[in-house]
């Protein structure tokens, strides 16, 4: 992190962005990868999401709520696309959208099999670069299907570079490159590399098209724009959109091998898909037809439509690059500067992206490291997409094919028809999850505050605002259901985020409080909803940590009983521990929150004491040293489910730590404080109080175990043969590998074991695994938590790290070492190879490959093999603030 006395460019654009002088991010990497095989495409009579709309119908097929392409770009409404498409003049269709299997097709679940990569971005998107790899030889679609038929869940997947595509260098490097000159002038390359050891020839269609929003009856909101249009004009195609306005599009007509503009419909090809007559003899499927099957009358003539491309066919020599130069201007920018400034703005915006990042990662980064923080925020910063859901004009429906039906009128996000959406949101993966998950998004926006820090609150705020929220204040969880229980980690993100921008000198408490007035009704919601006894247990079904249970979390389990979960009280205890501090550091300058204060942290001491009661009330388990879930019988009586996983250490993360010299500022906390901790006695234990000698700074602890407990979940968390791997905390313990876990349940026998790779289930479609894997989102938590406890603790304390090594570690020390396994899954090892990749030849260090990283959904949990989504930058993207957290402090240590 350079000190230079001015701020970048790229910052400048923020600023400029933030006071609305200038519209930076009004253009973005906004286009999904996938949109086919969502529910808000999904207009079944039964919610068979995957069946109705599929990746074959995707090229002829019009979307209703949205567009996809390959690596595109379009502005912040998703009025305009634009996107590169690719054709080897060998395969059955045109390289227009990324391939992968939906979730029945897939032995794990939906999974994309393509090889593409984020290596650069802005926060305002001022430089992007992403990188495609396509095989010259037809595409192996109908080998990957059948393969991945064949295969069980026990068996791994079938992807693009297990084909052997790419074993003999045949394919074609495509990156694709936007450098804007300002808000309304993109600049976009689309470079080619043939990487093969022969001359070969390749298609570039480079794409712009509208969002179709003319052809829905039933879109009250957009339907009144009427038809755009697109049409040639001389040099140039005039992009002219009623709300968005005009543009020009642009071909350096310097460019080898420009055949011709083809244009066609955005409109679907009813004669292909039903048999029945289109409404246009021009549909969305064009340009496949017209290029592969020859068919000249699929594209317009007149050179006009609502989709366009320019037709480029490069003939490149071997192992040489070869580019195609496209400008998407307004009107009012296009001052006839043609191509003339292009590669002086290309280079220029490259040049500040390297400023802007030398301005917020620390300088003592190695060179490695800098490569992964740099593809981590690329790769945060690609997965921004337009995501646009009103339900309740998706459960009425369109007149025609998209009309209502019994099934969204009384099913999927019934309860739901108060959410309108029509944002840019931070996706966890823009083709295996093209839709918000909003406890993944919590920790998205922790990674994005450091590099965007108005757009980590803006989306904070956003779930949270009237339009999102439930009237009953519960958050959104995901299309799928809405109605899901996610873990309230919100609170969490807000008050990282705060502490984020306090860090850079930007601390805003109008964010904070407008943050905590909206999470005092989701906190009331749980509270409410989940503590069912009132007891201070809860309960919360899913909570996003799939498979991990004995049984479906998000089901109910009969016979009258039910889950007390121990997750779900320790993230309450976290929410409350956050709402603590939150509202204290609102009282110093707001004394109205001082009362706030005082309930939040009564209810947190309560639920510390409830979690911990002896003798079989609570969730700790004297013999094992541990939290478990327990099953509450119709009869009233509990049974542990002694499983070891992450449900068991999240407890600790429920902490917060006072500084009493701060309360003393605040006359009414403090009073209140005070009077409960003399007359509450039974629940002192559980807000403990130090007095540090050498700082005379008297401190309050508060947290979920006490210290004998906290020093026996240690012990088992920092076990390798528990939960300590190479490469971070496992979800489950590996003890279960030869000790499975089984309960007998409604005739069937249920149970859990040690499976540290992909699932070996179908549980939540089988796409996701819980029961060994490492994981970032509770790894992160984990350790922010330690570096907590230190402040109270201090140095004094040590615990052993590893377990059976003899060595001792403070807790920032045992922080830091967790710290470093993780880190070490995405840098290359004492054998050239990066940890994440396992053993593929094709990304080992000095070929070809060796600069590329993908930021896996999760970690395999003893290799470190990636799993998953292969561009979950989202929570995965915390890797980032974790290494240069650790950068900062080897700098400041002494030596």
């Amino acid at each position: 992190m350079k000190e230079t006395g001015t701020i970048s460019a790229e910052r400048k654009r923020l600023v400029e962005d933030g006071k609305r002088s200038k519209n930076w991010k009004r253009w973005g990497p906004y286009l999904a990868e996938r949109q086919w095989g969502t529910v808000r495409e999904d207009y079944s009579d039964s919610g068979d999401v995957w069946h109705h709309f599929t990746h074959d119908h995707a090229r002829s097929r019009t979307y209703r709520w949205g567009e996809d392409g390959l690596l595109g770009w379009s502005d912040r409404k998703q009025r305009i696309n634009f996107a590169p498409i690719v054709w080897n003049g060998k395969d059955p269709i045109l390289k227009e959208r990324l391939f992968g299997l939906s979730g029945p097709q897939g032995n794990h679940g939906e999974d994309v099999k393509e090889c593409y990569y984020y290596l650069n971005n802005t926060p305002t998107h001022s430089y992007s670069r992403a990188l495609y790899k396509y095989p010259m030889e037809r595409f192996p679609y109908s080998k990957i299907v059948e393969e991945n038929a064949s295969r069980s869940a026990k068996e791994p997947e079938y992807g693009l570079i297990d084909t052997g595509v790419f074993d003999e260098g045949e394919y074609w490097d495509v990156e694709t490159i936007v450098a804007k000159a300002g808000p309304q002038d993109m600049c976009w390359t689309m470079r080619v590399t043939n990487r093969s050891d022969h001359d070969e020839e390749i298609h570039i269609l480079p794409s712009v098209w509208f969002r179709n929003s003319w052809g829905w009856s039933g879109d009250h909101f957009e339907g009144e724009w009427g038809k755009p249009e697109m049409y040639l004009d001389g040099d140039k195609v005039i992009v002219d959109h009623p709300e968005i306005g005009k543009f020009h599009f642009y071909l350096n007509s310097k460019v080898e091998g420009f055949q011709d503009w083809l244009f066609t419909e955005n409109e679907t090809n009813m004669s292909r898909l039903y048999g029945g007559a289109s409404k246009t003899p021009y549909t969305k499927d064009g340009f496949h037809e017209y290029l592969i099957r020859g068919k000249e009358d699929a594209v317009n003539p007149e050179k006009k439509g609502t989709k366009v491309a320019a037709w480029v066919t490069l003939k490149v020599p071997a192992g040489e690059t070869k580019e195609v130069q496209c400008r998407l201007i307004g009107v009012e920018e296009d001052k006839g500067q043609g191509f003339k400034d292009f590669d002086k703005v290309l280079k220029l915006r490259a040049k500040e992206e390297v400023e802007f990042y030398d301005e917020i990662l620390p300088e003592n980064l190695t060179k490695e490291e800098r490569r992964v923080a740099i593809q981590g925020y690329a790769g945060l910063l690609w997965s921004k997409q337009f995501y646009y859901y009103i339900v309740d004009e998706w459960r009425t429906g369109d007149n025609g094919a998209e009309n209502a039906s019994p099934y969204r009128m009384n099913g999927r996000n019934k309860d739901w028809e108060h959410l309108f959406a029509r944002d840019v949101l931070s996706m966890p993966d823009k083709w295996e999850y093209p839709w918000f998950a909003s406890w993944d998004s919590a920790f998205h926006m922790v990674a994005f505050a450091r590099v965007d820090p108005h757009f980590a609150k803006k989306q904070l705020l956003l779930f949270m605002r009237e339009w999102y929220l439930h009237p009953n204040g519960q958050i959104p969880a995901y299309e799928w259901n809405f109605s899901d229980v996610n873990p309230p980690v919100h609170a969490w993100a807000v008050w990282q985020t705060y502490q984020i921008l306090q860090d850079m000198g930007q601390p805003d408490l109008e964010f904070l409080e407008k943050a905590v007035q909206k999470l005092f009704l989701n906190f009331t919601w749980w509270v409410n909803q989940k503590d069912v006894d009132g007891v201070h247990l809860f309960s919360g079904g899913f909570l996003g940590l799939d498979n991990i249970g004995v049984f479906d979390r998000s089901q109910e389990l009969g016979d009258g009983a039910r889950l007390i979960q121990a997750d779900g009280t320790a993230w309450m205890g976290a929410f409350c521990a956050k709402m603590l501090v939150m509202t204290l550091e609102l009282a110093k300058t707001r004394p109205v929150y001082e009362d706030m204060a005082s309930k939040f942290f009564e209810h947190f001491v309560r639920i510390a004491r409830a979690a911990n009661e002896e003798g079989g009330d609570g969730l700790w388990d004297d013999e094992d040293c541990f939290y478990y879930d327990h099953l509450m019988l119709k009869s009233g009586d509990k049974e542990p489910l002694k499983v070891r996983s992450m449900v068991g250490l999240l407890p600790l993360t429920g902490v917060a730590v006072l500084d009493l010299e701060e309360v003393k500022k605040l006359p009414g906390f403090e009073k209140r404080l005070n009077w409960f901790m003399e007359n509450q006695s039974d629940l002192a234990e559980y807000a403990s109080y130090c007095d540090k000698e050498r700082s005379h700074a008297a401190e309050r602890l508060l947290a979920l175990p006490t210290r004998e407990r906290f020093e026996a979940m240690l012990d088992r968390m920092l076990d390798p043969e528990e939960f300590l791997s190479d490469h971070g905390l496992r979800s489950l313990s590996k003890y279960h590998g030869k000790h499975p876990y089984s309960i007998f349940w409604g005739g069937e026998k249920h149970s859990v074991s040690y499976v540290p790779g992909e699932s070996d289930g179908y549980m939540f479609g089988g796409n996701s695994n819980w029961r060994g894997p490492v994981w970032f989102p509770v790894n992160y938590m984990v350790i922010s938590a330690l570096r907590q406890y230190q402040c109270y603790y201090g140095d004094a304390f040590k615990v052993e790290f590893p377990k059976g090594s003899g060595d001792l570690l403070t807790l920032n020390q045992v922080a830091d070492a967790l710290t470093d396994r993780l880190v070490g899954l995405f840098l290359p090892d004492e054998d050239g190879k990066r940890p994440c990749f396992g053993g593929l030849d094709l990304y080992k260090q000095g070929g070809e490959w060796q600069d590329l990283v993908y930021f896996y959904e999760y970690f395999h949990g003893e290799s470190g093999i990636g799993l998953g989504a292969s561009h979950q930058t989202g929570w995965t993207s915390l890797v980032v603030p974790l290494m240069c957290d650790r950068a900062k402090r080897l700098h400041q240590t002494p030596l």
